[in-house]
């Protein structure tokens, strides 16, 4: 049976994913707790990150090496940097980019990572997938876009129109590149789930906690439809 492994870096966006779960078993390594049972027969290992790219990617690495998942899906929430993505709106990122990383002293691309490269491109067959089960999400706009990630909560305009402007992004994160160079270099399978849950204008730290909620309900939907 296929294995798919969930990721998230907070707490709420965690347990909208272990809800959906039944037959559960807990399992702490190396101070990350993995959750592993089924969504509709499905075996899914469901562990939260933190936040931020290190974090992100520590996490993939002991779950790719401890669980041997076939597939890794990233999900929670985003800021919006898309003037037409509004609160709750789904990117489904097929491709991903670290926007703030810099070696453009060395004549590279902003984003351009050594012998890896800028752009990160998530799994077809499964974007493909996700893109079915999101048909059944009446609630709020689907795109299939660009995912911008850096070590930043991204509250500035003037920043967010950089990001969109260089990089053509949709929306902003802070864990969805890690996790994809990490499964890129492995040849595992991935795939970037991000719900807007706020959009930078100088004070969207008020956004996040307010529609937090209601972006995670809007991915976890997605998901139950996935499997």
């Amino acid at each position: 049976m296929k294995k798919t492994g969930i990721i998230a870096a907070m707490d709420e966006e965690v347990e909208v994913v272990s809800k959906l779960m039944d037959s559960k078993k807990v399992e702490k390594k190396y101070e990350l707790e993995f959750i592993e049972g089924n969504i509709n027969n499905s075996n899914i290992v469901l562990v939260k990150c933190g936040i931020g790219k290190v974090n992100a990617a520590r996490c993939t690495q002991i779950l790719i090496n401890n669980y041997h998942v076939d597939e890794v899906i990233n999900v929670g929430s985003a800021g919006s940097v898309n003037d037409n993505l509004n609160i709750g709106d789904i990117v489904i990122g097929q491709t991903t980019v670290q926007h703030d990383f810099d070696i453009t002293a060395f004549g590279h691309d902003k984003g351009y990572i050594s012998n890896v490269g800028k752009i990160f491109e998530s799994d077809e067959q499964l974007i493909n997938r996700i893109q079915s089960a999101s048909n059944t999400i009446s609630n709020c706009n689907v795109k299939k876009g660009i995912i911008a990630t850096g070590d930043i909560f991204c509250t500035s305009i003037e920043m967010k129109e950089k990001i969109r402007d260089k990089f053509n992004a949709d929306c902003v994160e802070m864990e969805g590149a890690a996790i994809a160079q990490v499964c890129t270099l492995d040849n595992i399978p991935f795939a970037i789930i991000r719900s807007i849950s706020d959009k930078p204008n100088g004070n969207n730290n008020m956004d996040f906690n307010t529609f937090l909620e209601q972006s995670v309900k809007n991915y976890a939907d997605i998901i139950n439809g996935l499997f």
